[in-house]
């Protein structure tokens, strides 16, 4: 298997090296994407920002605050609830919180949207550069057989044919998967984000909701 492989790379010609450093480039995001929206993140969001909802509805902020910092680092809704619960004890008003959190989420959801977007563009580049290898190939096929006499014409001719089936077949093999891993990460992206909004409107709310109570927890405390 691996001589065939061998083999089918090195009749392939020089596109062939094009097409192995976006298959290198592809696998490296795959990877990186994959560890990233499966195992750093986790569609949990909603569940967790109940945790916060106690306290600030009884102006504990401060301890709101504590919490939201300890997970800040794991989830994602950790570093938006700080953002907002953190305006509030600045007693920033209700436009202040959201434009606050919104910076951030808006950040969060940047970080899942990250490089996913290049799998469609690999997909369509290793295509086109295979087909450019075909094309290259069935020239060079051509012109070597015009000017070649009877005995080697076949032997130029297969050649140049192989060249040219290999590349668009590597072609392929890197755009389809690309492709596939493409739509897969696309809607994890898509789950990890509206799981997330949601459980950033819920702490927003509460902190708008509870807003009244929280400069006055603040006085009281001063």
């Amino acid at each position: 298997m691996f001589t065939y492989i061998s083999e089918a790379f090195t009749h392939g010609g020089i596109w062939m090296y094009a097409i192995l450093g976006v298959h290198i480039f592809s696998i490296a995001i795959i990877i990186e994407r994959a560890y990233f929206l499966y195992l750093r993140r986790s569609p949990g969001q909603k569940k967790l920002a109940r945790h916060f909802e106690d306290d600030i509805k009884k102006g504990q902020i401060d301890q709101a605050l504590s919490k939201a910092r300890n997970i800040s680092q794991s989830n994602a809704l950790g570093s938006v609830a700080v953002a907002g619960i953190q305006s509030a004890i600045n007693l920033g008003g209700k436009d202040e919180i959201h434009a606050k959190m919104e910076e951030v989420l808006s950040s969060e959801n940047a970080k899942l949207e990250k490089r996913t977007s290049l799998l469609s563009m690999i997909g369509n580049v290793s295509t086109l550069i295979g087909l450019l290898g075909t094309i290259t190939g069935m020239i060079k096929s051509f012109s070597a057989v015009s000017l070649a006499n009877g005995a080697e014409k076949a032997t130029i001719l297969s050649t140049g044919i192989s060249e040219a089936m290999n590349c668009t077949a590597y072609g392929l093999v890197v755009a389809i998967p690309a492709l596939v891993m493409y739509s897969v990460l696309s809607n994890r992206t898509n789950e990890l984000q509206e799981d997330l909004n949601q459980a950033s409107t819920k702490v927003l709310n509460w902190l708008c909701y509870s807003f009244e109570n929280v400069p006055r927890a603040k006085r009281k405390s001063i």
